[in-house]
């Protein structure tokens, strides 16, 4: 195991790096005494002056590499106008990998509950097997017992106003942690989740998290999305989550508010902006 304390390491400018930036970002590395995972960290937090007292809420991004500069950019034109555009200031922290590509492999380990994808309609194009998988609970252990800590000690967080937002494979975590962790966070943005991926596990995680539901009564939002042509995906995207969302919007009275959007001509990864101004309305509302 790699040994560095846990401590945040910030990645050294390149004064001569003639790359685009994005003002008020920074990028940090981490490597996770859970699984000895290294992740490179995108963090944004606005100029301005936190929108409450309680400091700013803060978007997780997972597929950091992929999204964080299309987020923090939504971020930072709709925050001006929050009246106008329901957005209000927020910190972004994103979630990537030490790598130049939009996604790593590790993800699938990351992400994921079983050890093996479920689905009989899962496979690779070229027929090759896929990287390991199974790493879901070392990886939010990672989230929660070293990131969000460092993240609130950095930052003036708004403890009740924190969201995780994931797509695809993150969709499928963003439920997990829901339905397991209920307590990290208090919105949820699940884009086009794979719950063909693990399904009789996260089904089985569903049936348990709104037992716990009706127990307990804590206030929490769920916001699914997809796009209208995953309808035509093999392993029945669009019908599993539109169902999942239905199941679960039946439990309002007991603090879960559910919200379901189907974005008109969009595909699995054209869905990916669309669903970003949905999501920043839907959690960082004035």
């Amino acid at each position: 195991m790699k040994n560095n304390q846990n401590l945040l390491t910030m990645i050294e400018k390149n004064e001569n790096n003639s790359g685009f930036s994005i003002f008020g970002t920074n990028q940090y590395e981490i490597t996770s005494k859970y699984n000895d995972e290294t992740y490179h960290i995108f963090v944004y937090q606005p100029s301005e002056a936190p929108p409450s007292e309680k400091g700013f809420p803060v978007i997780y991004l997972l597929d950091g590499n992929a999204i964080f500069g299309s987020v923090v950019e939504a971020v930072r034109i709709q925050s001006r106008r929050p009246e106008k555009t329901g957005v209000i200031p927020a910190i972004v922290v994103a979630i990537g990998y030490p790598i130049i590509e939009p996604f790593s492999l590790t993800r699938f380990k990351d992400y994921t509950i079983g050890k093996k994808a479920e689905s009989e309609g899962v496979r690779r194009p070229d027929g090759s097997p896929w990287p390991e998988q199974g790493g879901a609970e070392q990886f939010l252990a990672f989230i929660e017992h070293e990131l969000i800590p460092q993240m609130n000690e950095r930052f003036h967080i708004d403890a009740n106003r924190q969201t995780i937002f994931g797509h695809s494979l993150g969709g499928l975590l963003v439920l997990h942690t829901l339905f397991t962790k209920p307590h990290l966070f208090q919105s949820y943005i699940a884009g086009s989740p794979s719950i063909h991926w693990n399904e009789s596990m996260i089904l089985k995680e569903e049936q348990q998290f709104i037992e716990n539901l009706k127990k307990d009564h804590k206030q929490l939002k769920l916001f699914i999305g997809l796009g209208e042509l995953e309808k035509y995906h093999k392993n029945q995207i669009k019908d599993k989550a539109q169902n999942m969302s239905k199941r679960l919007s039946i439990y309002e009275i007991f603090g879960l508010h559910v919200e379901f959007t189907e974005f008109t001509q969009e595909g699995h990864v054209s869905v990916l902006l669309p669903l970003i101004n949905k999501a920043l309305r839907f959690s960082l509302h004035p």
